[in-house]
C-alpha cells in the first residue's frame, strides 16, 4: 500500500517548523500541491490569523541572519524578493541605521584587513563593500577611520 501524500496543511506546518517564511515564500512551495488557489489561499489565511504565519517575524529573521554580512541595501533587496511587504520591510530596517558602520567595519576587516595602499585598491574594496549593500557614505566614513588609524 503506497504511503499517503501529506496534505497542504502539514506540508506548511512542515515548513513553518523549519523556519519563518513569508506568506509569499511559503505559497510558492505550496503552490504545486493546491488542488486550488482558494484552497492555498484558505491555508494560509488561516495560518495568518492563528499567528503561526507572519510577515514581522519572517522579515525580523531575514534582518538578523543578513546582518553581519550584508548592508542594508542587500537585506531590503532580500526581502522585497522573498515577498515582505515595504511597509513591513522599512521597519525592521530601522533598527540597522545605527550600526551600519560598524557592520561595514567588520565586513571589510574580515575580506581585507588591511588599509588600501593606493586608488586602484582603494575603488576595489569599495565596489565590496557597494555589492554587499553598504552606502557610499559609510564607506566613505569607514576610510576615513581606517585612514586615520581609528581601526
Amino acid at each position: 500500500m503506497p504511503a499517503k501524500e501529506p496534505g497542504l496543511r502539514a506540508r506548511a506546518l512542515r515548513h513553518l517548523a523549519r523556519r519563518e517564511h513569508t506568506r509569499h515564500e511559503l505559497a510558492i512551495k505550496l503552490a504545486p500541491h493546491a488542488e486550488s488557489e482558494a484552497e492555498l489561499a484558505q491555508v494560509l489565511d488561516d495560518f495568518t490569523q492563528r499567528g503561526w504565519l507572519s510577515e514581522q517575524r519572517a522579515a525580523e529573521q531575514i534582518v538578523h541572519a543578513r546582518r553581519g554580512r550584508y548592508g542594508p541595501a542587500r537585506i531590503r533587496r532580500d526581502l522585497e524578493l522573498k515577498g515582505v511587504p515595504s511597509e513591513t520591510a522599512a521597519a525592521v530596517l530601522a533598527t540597522l541605521k545605527g550600526g551600519e558602520l560598524e557592520a561595514a567595519r567588520a565586513v571589510w576587516k574580515r575580506k581585507f584587513r588591511a588599509p588600501p595602499v593606493n586608488a586602484a585598491e582603494r575603488a576595489k574594496q569599495a565596489r565590496f563593500l557597494l555589492g554587499r549593500g553598504f552606502g557610499s557614505e559609510v564607506i566613505v566614513k569607514l576610510f576615513r577611520g581606517v585612514e586615520d588609524g581609528d581601526e
